[in-house]
């Protein structure tokens, strides 16, 4: 990064190192051409079913209209390269697919780690008598967006952050300031001729430009989408549970990130979860202060229905044949497909007198699509 207006920036980076962030600093506002390319993203439909991302776009592409005060961003990342737990030795159904930055409790990781650390960098900033406002991995701002114009890495084919140091592992965190700053100078591009992450991802859905396809990511569809998931789209998410890490696990840049991660450990319940845990009542108990209770269980339950389906084992369906009874009509109308699948036309074919209709028409569906 080149050097800043005022000795107070360097300062306060050295703050934010001390506490464990990479940081570094970026102007307020947005290149244009970030506006330009989200703008086409979004005509496109890439954003699928996430209407959240068609409000206040001006406004999240340049915080300076909300914030008139703002001139800088002070970026700060938090390695998550956490190490897999062991899988828990039990009984349990654990044959899915977790993404890492979901391994631990997003409650905890926030009070206990990223937080403190974050109001302690406010505070430095407050003493200097500057002024800041904080986002931590979610968001009105374009988080991946300011990081990469702050020098800390570029925006590879896979649409996520890469750093030399860090890989894609990092939670960011912005804090819009009214330190002054100068502009730093971009990090190259460094994926080279590498298309791993585009030829690898299990449902085409990376453009090979920096940006992605949301109607195709497994990791929509597993963490984001609404209710049922389309049939033809259980294929690619295969046995993802939650999150898809495919891009990043085949990133080069990722062979060294897990050395630069020994602050927190993850929990053996998300990483490896008990797919009868999300089926069954509980569940916001079981997993309290995690992604998946932000999810919702509605959401977790249908996952693990096309896991267990995609696994195509027979032994499964006494806990899909429960799922058919489940409260939920999401679950029950993909669960009328698991059944399906796992060959008990039977148990699907009573659920075509479900009364609940999107029920009885998945039901209809998912036996006319194994007899077609």
């Amino acid at each position: 990064m080149t050097a800043v207006a005022s000795s107070t920036a360097e300062e306060i980076r050295a703050v934010a190192a001390r506490l464990g962030f990479v940081a570094a600093w970026a102007p307020a506002a947005l290149p244009g051409f970030v506006g330009e390319r989200y703008a086409g993203w979004l005509a496109a439909g890439r954003h699928a079913m996430m209407g959240e991302l068609l409000r206040g776009v001006d406004v999240r592409l340049d915080a300076t209209q909300r914030f008139g005060w703002a001139r800088s961003a002070l970026v700060l990342a938090l390695p998550h390269a956490y190490p897999e737990p062991a899988v828990p030795d039990d009984d349990g159904v654990r044959i899915g697919r977790v993404g890492r930055v979901f391994w631990v409790r997003e409650q905890a990781f926030v009070e206990r780690l990223a937080r403190p650390a974050i109001d302690a960098v406010k505070q430095a900033l407050r003493e200097a008598g500057h002024r800041a406002r904080d986002w931590i991995d979610q968001g009105p701002l374009p988080l991946r967006s300011h990081a990469a114009g702050s020098g800390l890495g570029w925006i590879g084919r896979s649409g996520m952050l890469v750093s030399t140091a860090l890989g894609t592992a990092t939670t960011l965190a912005v804090l819009l300031t009214d330190v002054e700053v100068e502009p730093p100078a971009a990090h190259p591009d460094r994926c080279g001729t590498c298309r791993r992450c585009v030829d690898r991802c299990p449902t085409g859905a990376l453009l090979g430009d920096g940006t992605l396809d949301a109607r195709r990511c497994v990791s929509y569809w597993t963490t984001q989408h609404p209710g049922l998931v389309p049939a033809e789209a259980w294929a690619g998410i295969g046995d993802w549970v939650f999150g898809c890490d495919v891009c990043q696990q085949v990133c080069p840049w990722n062979a060294r990130a897990e050395a630069a991660w020994v602050r927190y450990v993850p929990d053996a319940e998300l990483a490896h979860p008990d797919l009868r845990r999300l089926l069954a009542p509980g569940f916001e108990r079981v997993f309290a202060g995690s992604a998946f209770e932000r999810a919702g269980r509605s959401r977790l339950a249908r996952n693990a229905l096309i896991v267990l389906a995609n696994a195509g084992e027979a032994g499964h369906l006494p806990l899909v044949r429960s799922a058919a009874g489940d409260a939920d009509p999401v679950v029950r109308a993909t669960a009328a497909h698991a059944l399906a699948r796992l060959g008990d036309r039977a148990a699907a074919d009573r659920l075509r007198g479900d009364p609940d209709a999107t029920v009885a028409r998945e039901a209809a569906a998912a036996l006319g699509d194994v007899a077609s």
